[in-house]
């Protein structure tokens, strides 16, 4: 890779005066946590904000929890180097939201609990389906995790000239260590006001860098795509100058293993909005079932504005900065957004920018870990090792020593997966997401016949099913951009297993529930549960236990 582009990209803007924002983004927000944590009064206040927010404000909330690092910085990349093929993240991200709207977002509102593992073990066998609820929601939470510390490292290497992969290391730690600070002090209403502050920074930033891209082109679309494949084909990359970006199959094209990794990508993307335990919490935080579907009105309406920014965001980055120095830049791909916006403002516009990324990574990593400490302390600890017999305080204590596990892990984790495409990384939480719980959760819902057994066969199989396939796949091993790049273990040829693991978890599920008996296991509660999820009745009543 010539190494006047690697210069060109090393240079970008003032380590320092990013360092200055970042600390003032920090101190504003940990205020704000802080401030928030004086309400924390009991175990309902610490996970689901004591269900105090509004439909308008939860829904700004999912859309700062949903905007991850993979939306900013990963789907601008990969559109700026595979053009249409990295957009059709973008649909699939949005299309997603649809599923969650009409298949599972104001039925789990009804019923009135506050983690995944409470509507599913409503009228189950509470102990095993409490334990791989937790599970599965530990698992998706630790791989969206390891996305957006790898996100994390890339962004803060390129600002503060940090090449190496030690010091890359300390930048991931050290945004681990902020994350867990972030869930021990402000529990739920911090971290929730922390996602609104963010969402309506990094969606008024995106607004501002789509216009002045825009500007540049004398406001014609065309040009901005005629630009960026002018861009593409003189570029000195290897493999790059050959891509059609305004055409399908510069990523996903060729071969039919890569058509059909493309479609197995598209089914996780679409099925795991659905499925995604950090994202189904947020739906326990509003009072009630009204407020809930106005919190998913307002998330798909900023959600939907923001993907169609990135197409812009991407096409321009392409155009202004070009693809060798986004890919030779220190966060590689990931780098595109703001590289474009050092070119579009300077140094301010790059700060400002890259503040508001880094508190996207803080904000989605914030409410991962919240989510994932619960569900330990409250379906597995609580629930299952102290039968329901546990003091709030207590169990609050638990999700807080399990809150650092977490970040420890995720720090670890991160490292590992320093230099991937974030969007790709997420890619594979959604896949696990969609065939651990989304099955689980629609057969609850739907099936009144639904069994224990069922939902073991189908939790687990969906999540081992999918953790194997990704670990023989090309995404860990075989290839020079895999996690472990000097080793060949990748017998499954797909990147994405979802094709194969998510049809897989819900025939699973079905023949679970045959070999776990002929007759409904509790119709009373089946019955409860029906009536609760679809009128609402009784859920208000409900508290945490």
């Amino acid at each position: 890779m010539s190494t006047q582009y690697l210069s060109a990209a090393e240079k970008v803007g003032n380590p320092a005066a990013n360092i200055a924002i970042f600390g003032l983004f920090v101190a504003i927000t940990m205020i704000v946590v802080i401030r928030a944590s004086r309400n924390n009064r009991t175990a309902a206040d610490y996970f689901t904000g004591g269900r105090g927010f509004t439909g308008p404000q939860n829904g700004i909330a999912i859309a700062g929890d949903y905007l991850s690092a993979a939306s900013f910085l990963g789907i601008a990349g990969a559109i700026a180097v595979y053009g249409y093929d990295g957009f059709l993240y973008s649909i699939g991200f949005l299309v997603a939201w649809l599923v969650a709207l009409l298949l599972v977002a104001e039925m789990l509102r009804n019923t009135g609990k506050f983690t995944m593992a409470d509507v599913l073990s409503f009228r189950l066998k509470e102990g095993p389906v409490r334990t791989a609820a937790a599970l599965t929601t530990l698992a998706v939470s630790l791989f969206y995790l390891l996305a957006q510390m790898a996100g994390a490292g890339g962004l803060v290497a390129l600002l503060l000239d940090i090449s190496d992969k030690t010091g890359q290391s300390i930048v991931i730690a050290v945004v681990g260590v902020l994350m867990i600070v972030y869930v021990l002090v402000g529990g739920m209403k911090g971290t929730t006001w922390v996602q609104i502050i963010k969402a309506v920074l990094l969606i008024t930033g995106a607004a501002l860098m789509t216009v002045m891209v825009f500007a540049k082109f004398g406001f014609n679309f065309s040009d901005i795509l005629g630009s960026a494949q002018d861009a593409v084909h003189g570029s000195k990359t290897k493999g790059v100058a050959a891509r059609d970006v305004l055409a399908p199959g510069a990523q996903y094209g060729g071969t039919a293993t890569s058509k059909l990794n493309f479609v197995s990508l598209g089914l996780a993307l679409v099925l795991g909005t659905a499925g995604l335990p950090h994202v189904l919490m947020r739906f326990y935080t509003v009072p009630t079932a009204k407020e809930a579907r106005r919190s998913v009105v307002w998330a798909i309406g900023l959600i939907g504005a923001f993907y169609l920014f990135t197409l812009v965001l991407g096409y321009g980055a392409a155009a202004i900065v070009g693809p060798d120095r986004i890919l030779a830049a220190a966060g590689g791909q990931n780098s595109a957004a703001p590289l474009l916006a050092f070119e579009l403002g300077g140094v301010i516009l790059l700060g400002i920018i890259s503040a508001v990324a880094f508190a996207t990574i803080l904000a989605v990593v914030a409410g991962l870990t919240i989510t994932a400490s619960a569900s330990f302390a409250h379906d597995i600890y609580a629930s299952v090792i102290k039968k329901g017999q546990v003091d709030e305080n207590k169990q609050v204590r638990v999700s807080r020593i399990t809150a650092v596990v977490i970040g420890a892990l995720a720090i670890g984790l991160g490292i590992l997966a320093n230099g991937q495409n974030i969007a790709f990384l997420v890619a594979l939480a959604f896949a696990v997401a969609a065939a651990a719980n989304l099955p689980t959760i629609v057969y609850s819902l739907f099936w009144k016949r639904f069994n224990t057994t069922g939902a073991l066969f189908s939790m687990y199989g969906g999540l081992i099913s999918t953790i194997v396939l990704i670990v023989f796949s090309p995404a860990v091993s075989g290839t020079k951009t895999s996690m472990i790049p000097g080793s060949d273990f990748d017998w499954f040829p797909l990147s994405n297993p979802g094709i194969v693991s998510i049809p897989l978890a819900f025939v699973l599920g079905v023949v679970g529930t045959f070999l776990g008996g002929r007759k409904p296991e509790n119709p009373a509660k089946q019955a409860e549960m029906e009536v609760r999820s679809l009128t609402g009745v009784g859920a208000e009543k409900a508290v945490v236990h």
